[in-house]
C-alpha cells in the first residue's frame, strides 16, 4: 500500500501526523496537498508529517475511479475495486497478495507510521468524501493504536454514515415534525425515530447499520458502537454541499433507501448524524460537528479552511 508523505526520515521534531484518506476518484494526489495547505497554513509543517495513503484498484479498472497523476498498481500491491475499500470489504486475493480488508489496511500503516517515525505521539485520521465514509466506519472495528500514540477522527463530507442503532433522523422545526427540504442552511434540529422497515428493507445492514456485519470485521456490534462512543472524533461539513447543484458532486452521492433515511444531501445527513450521536451514542466527549463556509464538496476548499484548521492541528503534543 503506498502513500504520499511530506518527510520520509525520522526526526525527533515530529510529534503528531495528518493522514488523509482520498475520496472516490481516489485522489491521493490531491487530498495530499491540501491537506499539506492545511499544515503550512496552520504552521505546522515543522512537528507534523502529513501522509495521503492509496487504496489502490487494478489497471483495467482504475479508469472508472481515477485522477490524472494517480500512480498505477504494481506488482504485489493490495487491489480493491472502486466501490469495496470504502465499505470496509476486503482486497481481492491472487498468488502474491493475500486478501486483506480495507480497515486492516488503515491498522497496517498506523503501526507501520509507528515504527518508520517513533517520535511521533498523535495520528489525525482525516477522511473526505468516500475516504470520510471509509474512516467513519472503521472507528468501531479499528485495532487499538501501538503504545504511546493517540489517535483522533476527522470525518469530512462523507456521503452516507454508518449508525449502531435502527434509528433514523427525522427533522423538526420547532419541536414539530418538518420536512427535509426546510433544512438546507441548518435551520432543523432531529429527533430519532424508527422508520416504516417495509418501506425500506434491509436499510440497517451493514454498510449503513451493524446487522449482518461482514465477518472479517473484529468486533461485535456492541464492541464497536462502545469504541466509536468512546474515540475522539470531529465532523467537517461543507456549508454550501446542501444541494444538488454545481459543486456538490450530486451525481456521485449514494441515494439508496437505506441512504436517504439518512437525508437528501450530505449537509443535512452529518448535521442529523451529529444529532444521533449525541442524543443516542451520549459520548463521553462531544463529538462536535463545524460548517465550513463558503465550501460545497471540495478537500481542497475544506481542509484549509480556517474552521477546519484547528480542528485537524489542535495544541501542539
Amino acid at each position: 500500500m503506498h502513500f504520499y508523505a511530506s518527510q520520509t526520515q525520522a526526526s525527533a521534531a515530529l510529534r503528531s501526523v495528518l493522514l488523509i484518506l482520498h475520496g472516490h476518484p481516489r485522489d491521493a494526489n490531491r487530498s495530499f496537498n491540501a491537506a499539506l495547505d492545511a499544515a503550512r497554513r496552520a504552521g505546522r509543517l515543522d512537528d507534523t508529517l502529513v501522509i495521503a495513503p492509496l487504496y489502490q484498484v487494478a489497471s483495467d479498472q482504475a479508469q472508472r475511479c481515477s485522477t490524472p497523476g494517480t500512480p498505477l498498481a504494481e506488482a504485489g500491491d493490495a487491489l480493491w475495486s472502486c466501490s469495496s475499500w470504502l465499505a470496509g470489504q476486503n482486497s481481492q486475493a491472487g498468488p502474491d497478495r493475500p486478501a486483506i480488508n480495507a480497515i486492516a489496511a488503515l491498522d497496517a500503516l498506523v503501526a507501520h507510521i509507528h515504527a518508520r517515525w517513533p517520535s511521533v505521539q498523535r495520528i489525525t485520521l482525516a477522511g473526505f468524501s468516500a475516504g470520510g465514509q471509509m474512516l467513519q466506519r472503521s472507528i468501531g472495528f479499528a485495532k487499538e493504536p501501538p503504545g504511546g500514540v493517540s489517535l483522533r477522527y476527522v470525518v469530512a463530507d462523507p456521503g452516507t454514515w454508518l449508525y449502531f442503532d435502527p434509528l433514523r433522523p427525522q427533522p423538526q422545526i420547532g419541536g414539530a415534525d418538518a420536512d427535509w427540504a426546510q433544512c438546507s442552511d441548518g435551520a432543523c434540529q432531529f429527533r430519532m425515530r424508527l422508520p416504516e422497515q417495509a418501506s425500506c428493507s434491509g436499510y440497517n445492514d451493514w454498510k449503513y447499520g451493524t446487522q449482518a456485519l461482514p465477518a472479517y470485521l473484529a468486533a461485535t456490534a456492541a464492541q464497536a458502537r462502545e469504541r466509536y462512543r468512546q474515540a475522539d472524533i470531529t465532523y467537517l461539513e461543507g456549508a454550501l454541499d446542501n444541494h444538488a447543484g454545481k459543486g456538490t458532486s450530486y451525481g456521485a452521492l449514494d441515494k439508496s433507501c437505506a441512504a436517504m433515511l439518512q437525508g437528501p444531501f450530505r449537509r443535512q445527513r452529518g448535521e442529523a448524524y451529529a444529532a444521533y450521536a449525541a442524543q443516542v451514542l451520549q459520548p463521553p466527549r462531544p463529538q462536535r460537528l463545524y460548517t465550513v463556509p463558503g465550501c460545497a464538496h471540495d478537500v481542497a476548499c475544506v481542509l484549509p479552511s480556517d474552521a477546519a484548521r484547528s480542528v485537524l492541528f489542535g495544541p501542539r503534543p
